[in-house]
């Protein structure tokens, strides 16, 4: 999930940093709106570095490895605050444990933050049709949670699997994301359910906590 360094076309790195760059505006605007905008900071400084831990639990899943993301998760909890929570977990994993890229931050962010961020709106939904409901808050938490997660399994896909080098075997490379892809289906099922356990238990003990 995570691209490194040397993968993509310049033109693609930058591309990135674009779209991270107006998601991150677009989040960060939304926030200052709030009552409060450094109420969460503690939230989703906590999350954070919950996201940074997590990446590395990895989950041997032949013949790949995957590991969780829990991106949806941050969207339910953090709203928001998810994509520039992301963008700055992605960052120290970069830097610290060279997991990821630099020159694809950008992209990375993207590929995972703005799922995220789809992740709250779906969860919002659940408004419509009963808040207080657990049932429903756990369906939609299970919903955000392992559908975040699928979008960014995609978008890297297709990301991936669209810029292949020329100089490379391009049939076993497109195997190889096709088989990496796949791999994440059993984590969306986990991380779905993780989502939808953490968004019932909020809901019973301190509902504030959750966006939307």
């Amino acid at each position: 999930m995570h691209i490194p360094d040397g993968v993509l076309p310049t033109t693609i790195s930058l591309g990135g940093y674009v779209t991270a760059g107006v998601v991150a505006w677009f989040s960060l605007r939304k926030i200052s709106r709030q009552e409060n905008p450094r109420e969460g900071i503690p939230k989703a400084s906590l999350l954070t570095a919950a996201f940074l831990v997590t990446s590395w639990i990895h989950i041997p899943i032949p013949p790949a490895s995957v590991h969780l993301i829990l991106n949806g998760l941050l969207g339910v909890v953090l709203g928001y605050y998810a994509f520039p929570a992301i963008l700055i977990g992605l960052f120290f994993q970069a830097v610290m444990f060279q997991h990821g890229g630099l020159t694809t931050l950008g992209v990375n962010a993207t590929v995972i933050g703005v799922p995220a961020l789809l992740a709250f709106y779906l969860f919002r939904l659940r408004n419509i049709l009963g808040r207080e409901s657990r049932v429903l808050t756990g369906l939609f938490g299970f919903l955000a949670g392992g559908g975040g997660l699928a979008l960014a399994a995609v978008a890297a896909f297709f990301i991936l699997v669209t810029t292949i080098p020329a100089h490379l075997d391009v049939e076993a490379e497109r195997a190889s994301i096709y088989a990496l892809t796949l791999a994440h289906i059993p984590v969306m099922i986990l991380e779905g359910v993780f989502t939808a356990v953490v968004a019932v238990f909020l809901q019973r003990v301190k509902p504030e906590l959750l966006e939307g």
